[in-house]
């Protein structure tokens, strides 16, 4: 999706021409090395369908009223569940620093062990019935969002042999109106998995790539309790954060 469109403060949806991003900041829709993309890459050149002002304003999905364990997805079931505790924050700002707020961020992760909470997830290792993988949260007024989670286990996914993916957390966002979503996914730092991830290194700039590997920060570290990882989105502009096409 293009990031030609969100929300900055104002009640009124703003509308932005669209711009290419700069060269090797995002992911080619083609990528050889990422199996999946041989099959859903388009084939031929794409088709531009201007937006009208029904795209730009809705419909909208998805803000109805927060419940209190949405983004804290330790406490959405009777029991704790397994693995280390992170908290998971940062900001959402647009191509010229300015936040944005009132942006509906969901995340889906596997959990500790590696395993989605899905049915179609089918690796041989443990669910967590504490866990369901599943939050949500709006950003506030300064583009501020926080989750508190558990850090996901790496798992094999068949794309090549031996094919593990690092940790990471998928990250979905919303602009003012159901055609301004935009997905990416977030790493730790540190991952020995880097280096064979083809999704990853489908972004020709490594400092684009870094753009997805969060920060360890020490200053929202709860002693004795959780970890903490600072990961900003920057939604256009030379700093943008890689987004799925």
């Amino acid at each position: 999706m293009s990031s030609s469109l969100i929300p900055t403060g104002s009640k009124i949806p703003l509308i932005v021409p669209y711009r290419r991003t700069p060269p090797g900041s995002q992911p080619e829709s083609f990528y050889p090395a990422y199996v999946g993309t041989r099959r859903r890459a388009p084939s031929r050149p794409l088709i531009v369908l201007p937006h009208t002002l029904s795209e730009v304003t809705g419909p909208l999905f998805g803000h109805e009223k927060m419940a209190e364990t949405d983004n804290d997805l330790t406490r959405q079931h009777p029991g704790e569940p397994l693995g280390e505790r992170v908290i998971v924050s940062g900001r959402v700002l647009d191509g010229d620093g300015r936040p944005v707020s009132s942006s509906l961020i969901e995340i889906w992760q596997a959990n500790a062990a590696g395993r989605y909470f899905h049915n179609k997830d089918d690796h041989r290792a443990p669910l967590d019935p504490n866990f369901s993988g599943g939050g949500r949260t709006l950003t506030d007024a300064n583009g501020n969002y926080q989750f508190v989670t558990i850090k996901p286990g790496a798992y094999p996914w068949r794309n090549h042999p031996n094919a593990w993916r690092p940790a990471h957390i998928h990250f979905s966002l919303f602009g003012p109106a159901f055609t301004t979503r935009l997905i990416t996914q977030m790493y730790f730092p540190g991952d020995p998995l880097f280096p064979y991830d083809p999704i990853l290194n489908s972004i020709p700039d490594e400092k684009a790539q870094q753009r997805l590997i969060s920060k360890f920060d020490m200053e929202r570290t709860q002693p004795e309790w959780a970890l903490a990882f600072r990961f900003d989105i920057v939604l256009r502009g030379r700093e943008a954060t890689p987004f799925e096409g």
